[in-house]
């Protein structure tokens, strides 16, 4: 999440992935206020204009919130409350709206009492690690950008290799041109590049790459041992050991890592471990719980505001907590285990 501190009060905000709406949802609270973009319908009152059709446009509002609510669509917040300011006078002061937050958009909080909590969540900076994800044949390529443990992919893309018939008119170079310029599209500051795939293509794209100013301030390796390209390529990668090894300090690593050990204690038939909501809650209450991974899923089972309350007073007790969707393999395993785990640092009595 971009952050800029104003003053002790307020702050701007721009959520970059669907961990950072989570964050949002834990933060806002009943009673701040949130300046944002929106659109809304304003009758116009124009010669010939119809009286009962209005015209939809955008405007920047001041909200007082009253709600904050997960859409039934994961990667948004929907705020509801009173418009306190606007920059359009036909809106009028005191009317209620709703101001829907996705991934990208700049907002602006204002807290009169920020709780330690809130402070550490969003500014305590936490290192995800954002990759470039690169699988690459003569073929084809498939690209993601993993950022925490949200994926977002890139269609495919051809090289048009394939067949007797290229064979004299294919110039790898050409595919190389193409796929850097995707790359361009997807890579922000602070990105590595991971290329992976069958063969020797991963390793001349990286030479390739090394040549390209805009890129040179990027680390980028190419790994062995996924033999597959395109979008299963980089399923293959995000399910895989060599995904663990290669980006060992991620958040996608260390939340894989807590799933491969709560089942390997499920195995053992050990109670260090929780499923569920109920379960989970139970451990936390007695001090139990050393890290957490929930998903999205855990919304849908559970009151929304008694989900916020519980994860606030788990991180407050210094516990690691991982928010996950389903973009990736871990998201849904997860999601199929209740929508949260934990590993606990005792076994709780019964």
């Amino acid at each position: 999440m971009i952050i800029k501190k104003i003053d002790d009060n307020t702050v701007a905000l721009i959520p970059e992935e669907s961990d950072d709406l989570f964050t949002l949802r834990r933060v806002i609270d009943k009673g701040d206020r949130i300046i944002g973009d929106t659109s809304r319908a304003i009758k116009q009152e124009k010669d010939f204009a119809r009286p009962d059709k209005a015209e939809r446009i955008k405007i920047r509002i001041a909200l007082d919130v009253e709600k904050i609510s997960i859409d039934e669509v994961v990667d948004r917040l929907r705020v509801q409350g009173t418009i306190a300011e606007s920059d359009n006078q036909s809106v009028s002061k005191g009317s209620h709206h709703s101001l829907t937050l996705k991934i990208g958009d700049a907002v602006t909080l204002i807290k009169k009492n920020w709780s330690e909590i809130e402070k550490r969540l969003v500014f305590e900076k936490k290192d995800h690690g954002a990759f470039l994800l690169v699988a690459i044949d003569t073929t084809d390529c498939g690209l993601g950008r993993l950022s925490g443990t949200h994926l977002k992919l890139l269609p495919n893309m051809y090289s048009g290799a394939s067949g007797k018939r290229y064979k004299s008119k294919f110039n790898i170079q050409d595919f190389f041109k193409d796929v850097q310029s995707a790359i361009s599209t997807l890579i922000r500051d602070g990105d590595s590049i991971v290329i992976f795939g069958p063969g020797e293509t991963k390793k001349r794209l990286v030479n390739f790459l090394a040549e390209i100013p805009s890129i040179k301030g990027h680390k980028v390796q190419a790994v062995d041992g996924i033999d597959s390209s395109g979008e299963d390529g980089i399923y293959t990668f995000i399910k895989s050991d060599i995904m663990k090894q290669t980006l060992d300090t991620s958040k996608i690593a260390k939340v894989s890592a807590i799933l491969d050990e709560t089942m390997t204690r499920a195995n053992k038939k050990s109670n260090k471990f929780t499923m569920g909501f109920e379960e989970t809650a139970r451990a936390n209450e007695v001090g139990a719980v050393e890290s957490l991974v929930f998903s999205d899923r855990i919304f849908e089972k559970q009151d929304e505001d008694k989900i916020i309350e519980f994860l606030n007073q788990v991180e407050s007790k210094g516990v690691e907590v991982y928010a996950v969707d389903s973009t990736t393999d871990a998201g849904l395993r997860v999601s199929s285990l209740g929508g949260v785990i934990s590993l606990l640092r005792f076994a709780p009595q019964s």
